[in-house]
């Protein structure tokens, strides 16, 4: 008598080739959820925003969602920055290395 629990699978057909395996986020359907997440958590830090008391040190700092346009702002400036200032001080040209 054969025993239930033994594994008839083929070890060689369990390995899958590297380029079909599926990741969480090759599914659309998984990413627009993600992005919908994030979307929403940032509606509701800036909902929340309106009822947390501020410490300000500058008049500014009080204004409402003052720390959000601040940082996009910010981010802005600094993608601006890396692309048209820093880009080319580092930029080899295609051929550099042959």
């Amino acid at each position: 008598m054969q025993d239930q629990n033994v594994n008839h699978t083929n070890p060689a057909s369990s390995i899958q080739h590297p380029a079909s395996k599926r990741y969480l986020f090759d599914n659309p359907r998984n990413v627009k959820i993600l992005l919908g997440c994030f979307y929403a958590s940032l509606l509701v830090l800036l909902i929340i925003e309106w009822f947390v008391h501020k410490h300000p040190h500058f008049d500014w700092e009080a204004w409402p969602e003052f720390y959000a346009v601040y940082g996009f702002v910010a981010c802005v400036v600094l993608v601006v920055a890396a692309k048209y200032i820093l880009r080319p001080l580092v930029k080899r040209r295609e051929d550099y290395y042959d």
